[in-house]
């Protein structure tokens, strides 16, 4: 194609080619697992499904959006498991299938249409705007199929529409919905209004501003390296700052530079480099020194917290390794989140005793400063809050694993349908809190989570082009070799399911490679996709 980079070209051609090459080694380990099913229908690969399905005497109708991805599939899954009618939804090009459509989860699967936020005013065909669109198309659903329960799993993309869709859906018909409303959703899911919100609750953030131009981040920058006035400050390390888009923006988010740079003048270049403007906020947030990252998925309904996950994080999360529960670390990021809810809810209330009642997926990301010791109680020293999904995580694979604690979680999502003071509601609920007991975290002995396909361009693909060209040497090509067969052998594959093999044969046969090519063929440039979430992220 004119005008397109070479390498760009040859990236498409060999992961096509790589797609292609692989698809008889998917069909076949397709085919095993099925015969292994028949011949062997009590063996751990396959699934014991009347042990799933106490309650498919109260049959409910589930409406899963976002099922192309690894979050949405995982809980389309468990409901089904459990008995229940599971109806899909999710955006799809055309010409490219979604992979989650092809689940045996899924009685029903529909298209959405996508809220165009690149044209504002777009119309679809309807006449309709694009996002009044979506939201229509979603009550449509819920009218037509007689949906119990809406739960949310779609993407950053959608999440001003799914909030609408909330509001509309429990406005018009008798349907709960997994979502935050408007305003919720909007305060939690910008990160400036996130950290100022966190900052009013009196709970741990990073120092966070609020900045539109280049003279504004170069202004934060010498106010935090002006020389201490207080002899209690002198001692002080100088602090650094990192910036981040408020908005999405693929070339940015992955720039994790911590400034000021060595000299004024580098700063000064990195920072002009920046679109900062009036109509496209960033923030300047401090950096933690030394700092871990992690990330949590947390279900709330009706003020409670009722699902918990945490996990070690990244930049680019494709690898899913879940922390203790009983752990102080994520004792102290369950006690934050409670207190998120509690203060949160205590401060938007009505003023007339009745308090906000929230019931919505919430997802945080931390940072863990290296000093001080994280305790239950002593969170507020050294565990920072530095940004908020107010969704669901795709940390939710790490209840993907059949046993009391799946059901139990399906039972948590279900309780947002039940009357008030059944299924253990009558417990206090505006506060945030609840009984330990009551609490739904993954599997003692849950295993750990990644995606074959990105394992196998990362850590053997990429590393062997690296290998054969020096630029890596024979002892880091064998570190990623090591690594992609422990992951293969002791890890679980997060698409993968014996029993429900085709969303992910889809995914890397279908989805993907024809993702790839219609990029090219619109001369849409990328540096990187995360594959459970099917996001492409352009240069």
């Amino acid at each position: 194609m004119a005008g397109y980079p070479l390498s760009d070209t040859l990236r498409t051609l060999s992961l096509t080619l790589l797609s292609i090459v692989l698809l008889p080694l998917s069909l076949f380990t397709l085919c095993l697992g099925y015969i292994a099913q028949y011949a062997f229908p009590k063996a751990s690969t396959s699934i014991d499904r009347e042990a799933y399905r106490e309650d498919a005497r109260d049959q409910r109708i589930i409406l899963v959006t976002g099922v192309g991805m690894a979050k949405g599939l995982t809980l389309a899954r468990a409901f089904h498991l459990s008995g229940h009618r599971v109806i899909g939804a999710d955006f799809e090009s055309p010409g490219i299938p979604c992979s989650g459509k092809s689940s045996s989860s899924l009685s029903a699967f529909y298209r959405m249409p996508k809220p165009d936020h690149a044209k504002p005013g777009a119309k679809s065909k309807s006449g309709h705007s694009a996002a009044n669109a979506y939201v229509e198309r979603l009550v449509d659903i819920v009218k037509t199929d007689g949906v119990d329960l809406w739960v949310s799993c779609s993407g950053v993309a959608s999440a001003a529409e799914d909030a609408e869709a909330k509001e509309a859906i429990e406005r018009r018909t008798a349907c709960r919905c997994i979502q935050f409303d408007v305003a919720t959703t909007t305060k939690l899911h910008e990160k400036d209004r996130f950290m100022r919100e966190t900052a009013r609750l009196g709970l741990p953030c990073p120092e966070t501003h609020t900045v539109t131009s280049p003279r504004e981040v170069l202004r934060i920058l010498d106010a935090s390296s002006s020389p201490a006035e207080t002899s209690h400050e002198k001692n002080r390390e100088p602090r650094e700052f990192i910036l981040k888009p408020v908005g999405v923006d693929d070339a940015h988010r992955g720039d994790m530079t911590r400034l000021p740079l060595a000299t004024r003048r580098a700063t000064e270049r990195h920072v002009a480099r920046l679109p900062a403007a009036p109509g496209r906020p960033w923030i300047a947030q401090r950096f933690v020194p030394g700092g871990a990252e992690y990330c949590t998925h947390a279900l709330v309904v009706r003020g409670r917290v009722r699902c918990f996950a945490a996990c070690a994080s990244a930049e680019l999360l494709m690898h899913y390794r879940p922390l203790a529960a009983d752990s102080a670390l994520s004792r102290a990021m369950l006690r934050f989140t409670r207190e998120f809810v509690a203060r949160y809810a205590a401060a938007n209330s009505d003023g007339g005793g009745g308090g906000l009642v929230m019931t919505g997926h919430l997802s945080f990301d931390f940072m863990v400063a290296e000093d001080g010791e994280v305790t239950e109680k002593g969170f507020r020293r050294s565990l920072y809050a530095i940004e908020c999904n107010p969704r669901a995580h795709t940390a939710v694979v790490l209840f993907a694993q059949p046993g009391p604690e799946m059901r139990d979680m399906v039972r948590a999502y279900l309780s947002a349908i039940e009357p008030k003071g059944t299924n253990g509601s009558t417990e206090p609920v505006a506060n945030g809190f609840s009984d330990e007991s009551k609490l739904v975290t993954p599997p003692r002995d849950a295993q750990s989570r990644y995606w074959i396909g990105h394992d196998l361009v990362s850590l053997v693909v990429h590393p062997t082009y690296g290998l054969a060209t020096g630029r890596i040497t024979l002892r880091e090509f064998l570190s990623g070799l090591v690594t992609f067969l422990s992951h293969l052998l002791t890890w679980k594959e997060g698409t993968w399911e014996a029993w429900d093999p085709w969303p992910a044969v889809v995914l890397y046969h279908a989805y993907w490679p024809l993702s790839i090519i219609d990029a090219w063929r619109q001369g849409q440039r990328w540096s990187r996709v995360n594959v459970s979430t099917t996001k492409m992220f352009n240069c």
